[in-house]
């Protein structure tokens, strides 16, 4: 029974559940401006640098702003795993943003 219900629980949160189009219209979301976008695009690219399942990791609890144990579930890996692909991957995160913030300054003659 135990598994069945993680199993629900785990489906319910990778299908999004549709909204009546009366909700929908209510909020609508608005883009983002060009400056927010050139100041997520590093973020973004060192995302991708990570290895999938440390990438994983770090966009539900960073992001979705689930807990260790919600992810570990989610991925059906054990909880200390899941802290350690966290920990690996924020400290990639952070290396590789480090390296990306400076200013690439060029000499013209």
């Amino acid at each position: 029974m135990h598994n069945l219900h993680a199993n629900i629980r785990r489906k319910d949160r990778r299908q999004p559940h549709p909204i009546s189009l009366d909700d929908a219209g209510a909020v609508a979301p608005t883009p983002a401006s060009q400056e927010a976008r050139l100041e997520i695009r590093p973020l973004a690219d060192a995302l991708a640098l990570l290895p999938e399942d440390q990438r994983a990791v770090v966009l539900l609890v960073g992001l979705e702003e689930s807990s260790y144990q919600d992810a570990a579930t989610i991925l059906d890996i054990p909880v200390g795993t899941a802290m350690s692909r966290l920990h690996r991957g924020r400290e990639k995160l952070r290396v590789t943003m480090a390296g990306t913030m400076v200013p690439a300054l060029r000499r013209i003659k």
